[in-house]
């Protein structure tokens, strides 16, 4: 489900955990989409903030499909919605 997300929200999203930390930080996050196959070291600090902040999180199973989502060709730990 999150998948289709965000396909459907593909202009309206940051994709990595850098990104999304910033933009979490700047409030401009309505939810983030977490991939479980993911180091948690990578994608703690996102998961910590979104929870403090009160952003929804949902997880998906696999950074290479969220990547495709996204129409990267990588995985993708993390990724934002915007607003």
């Amino acid at each position: 489900m999150s998948y289709e997300k965000v396909t459907q929200a593909k202009n309206g999203i940051i994709i990595g955990t850098k990104q999304a930390l910033k933009a979490l930080k700047e409030n401009r996050i309505k939810e983030v989409i977490i991939a479980e196959d993911a180091d948690v070291r990578v994608t703690n600090k996102v998961l910590t903030l979104a929870e403090e902040l009160h952003v929804p999180v949902y997880p998906v199973d696999s950074m290479k499909k969220l990547g495709q989502a996204c129409g990267i060709e990588v995985g993708a730990s993390a990724v934002a919605i915007k607003r």
